[in-house]
């Protein structure tokens, strides 16, 4: 399985990595941490939901959170009260079954402040809630979103890549 798994998520990997630097629209890096969010969380189909609704989740908890951090600009203190306070509110969530992957929400979330963070001029409210590439809400999730689609894809190419080595080969008569 790790050959046909490295072929894979080689060929689809280098695939995916064109595609996000060729039109500079999308975060490569999210797209991984999802990929990664899909195989940690089973690699199958019910991995894909989990990593698409979780990972969503935590976005759109880490944008309320920005959001109102940069509204306030709050000292460093009360910054980290309300970035635990909002922790404390996803993992809470892990009641709902939707939400219930803590690591996948977590994934979303810390990608959604890697953005943020490295990334200045979309941590203002203007960026954050306009509808450009500058809002995390549209381009974190997005990105992390074809993140799992590729993923998917790769586990689906690796699983009839597995079977194709393992098939026995035919006579010609």
């Amino acid at each position: 399985m790790i050959i046909s798994l490295a072929l894979s998520v080689g060929v689809l990997g280098g695939l995916c990595t064109w595609l996000f630097l060729s039109t500079q629209a999308f975060l490569i890096w999210a797209a991984f941490i999802a990929w990664a969010c899909f195989f940690h969380s089973g690699g199958d189909a019910a991995a894909f939901r989990t990593t698409i609704v979780s990972n969503v989740f935590g976005v759109a908890a880490a944008w309320a959170t920005g959001l109102v951090l940069a509204t306030l600009t709050p000292g460093p203190v009360v910054g980290a009260v309300i970035v635990g306070l909002s922790i404390a509110l996803y993992i809470l969530a892990a009641y709902i079954p939707a939400f219930s992957s803590i690591p996948a929400v977590t994934y979303g979330y810390a990608a959604t402040f890697a953005f943020l963070t490295q990334n200045a001029d979309a941590f203002t409210p203007a960026a954050m809630l306009s509808l450009t590439g500058r809002n995390a809400l549209l381009l974190v999730p997005f990105s992390m979103i074809l993140g799992a689609c590729f993923a998917y894809a790769s586990a689906l190419c690796a699983a009839r890549i597995r079977q194709a080595l393992l098939q026995p080969e035919r006579s010609p008569v």
